[in-house]
């Protein structure tokens, strides 16, 4: 039985694929629960409209570097808003046009909002970050900042 209390969003890739890891499902619903969603629908009106993206983070010794795959979305519908500590990745899934709800026989594909927010491991220089999509997989690479590299400043006489 699945039961946790903390209101994390739920896995964005559960959603996806309909599957839910009991170590990292954060719905606040137990499959007995007589509250449980019968429906997306219903499960996308319970859990405040946004889902997850799931991400995979890594560094090199002079780079981090984020990947995700926003399946089915333009880049121009991504929003990647980027500080020296944090990354926020958000967009919008477009549903379907056409399709009545009383017609699917099975919805396990999420459509709406979603939103990852990052604390990344070291700091970054954002003026520097570079994203690429490439068969629906967004890259984001983010050049650390060098805290030991050393400047010479030099005196101008007035």
């Amino acid at each position: 039985m699945l039961n946790v209390n903390n209101k994390k969003k739920k896995n964005f890739f559960g959603w996806l694929t309909g599957f839910a890891n009991p170590d990292t499902d954060t719905s606040d619903f137990t499959l007995n629960d007589p509250e449980f969603p019968e429906s997306a629908l219903e499960m996308e009106e319970q859990n405040n409209n946004e889902r997850e993206l799931s991400v995979d983070v890594h560094h090199t010794p002079t780079e981090i570097i984020i990947q995700t795959m926003p399946a089915g979305v333009r880049p121009e519908d991504l929003t990647i808003s980027i500080t020296p500590e944090i990354v926020i990745i958000s967009g919008k899934r477009d549903a379907p046009n056409g399709i009545l709800p009383e017609n699917y026989v099975l919805q396990e594909l999420y459509w709406g909002p979603f939103s990852r927010t990052i604390t990344l491991p070291h700091e970054i220089l954002p003026d520097e970050a570079e994203a690429i999509s490439k068969h629906g997989l967004l890259v984001i690479r983010l050049p650390k900042i060098d805290k030991t590299k050393q400047h010479q400043l030099k005196v101008k006489m007035l």
